[in-house]
């Protein structure tokens, strides 16, 4: 809103499931409540439910004061039908991963570069599947939260092991990994040594692949030599 002013938005967002991390802050989300604002959401079905019924029913009068037929903006709720589809000039394109409940990762087809987006995801290093879904991205952001002792008492929880996103970068030949969907007890520093060993990683397998960690507030500009 503060970048388009009083223009008419139209917004397209992208959902991978809706556990309550992933969707909590729709009733927040100011544009919502102008009714210059078009809000087309897309995500695969809510488990059980629905997808509407999963985004609608955070906002019952027994949880938010506000009801979701009360909004004045135009919110289209679509769930995906076809993993194949486009959003504007971009081409994008969804698969299952491996994370409780129904749940997908996204890889987008800009015309300045490929991003593979998957927050919740267990993946392993020989996932041949996921590792040509992220072939020769310009941008992976990948489900990190864990080393490699820490995974091994959270396996099977459907997130994912630092080492194991290396390898899997390494094998799609991506350009930069992002690190993401870090731990709650996780500190800052918890955080850089986990870049810091991704980076040593990386230098051992004498590859130019760059490693981050995603921070909020970090901007990623595309077709441009950072």
């Amino acid at each position: 809103m503060k970048e388009f002013k009083r223009k008419q938005l139209n917004l397209t967002l992208l959902l991978s499931h809706t556990h309550w991390d992933h969707i909590q802050g729709l009733p927040f989300f100011a544009p919502i409540y102008e009714s210059s604002c078009r809000l087309r959401i897309l995500g695969s079905e809510g488990a059980r439910k629905g997808l509407v019924a999963a985004l609608t029913g955070q906002m019952d009068s027994t949880y938010f004061p506000i009801r979701f037929s009360q909004l004045p903006s135009n919110i289209e709720i679509e769930e995906l039908n076809d993993f194949d589809f486009s959003v504007g000039a971009t081409l994008v394109r969804a698969q299952r991963a491996n994370h409780p409940g129904v749940t997908v990762g996204y890889r987008l087809f800009s015309p300045d570069g490929i991003v593979v987006f998957f927050p919740d995801s267990e993946p392993s290093q020989d996932d041949h599947e996921m590792i040509e879904f992220a072939r020769d991205a310009d941008v992976l952001i990948l489900d990190s939260q864990y080393d490699a002792k820490g995974y091994k008492k959270h396996i099977g929880w459907g997130h994912g092991c630092v080492d194991a996103s290396v390898s899997l970068a390494l094998k799609a030949d991506v350009k930069k990994l992002i690190l993401f969907h870090h731990d709650p007890d996780h500190n800052d520093r918890t955080v850089d040594s986990f870049v810091a060993h991704a980076r040593r990683l990386v230098a051992k397998a004498k590859s130019k692949l760059k490693v981050e960690a995603a921070r909020e507030g970090m901007t990623i500009s595309l077709g441009k030599k950072k």
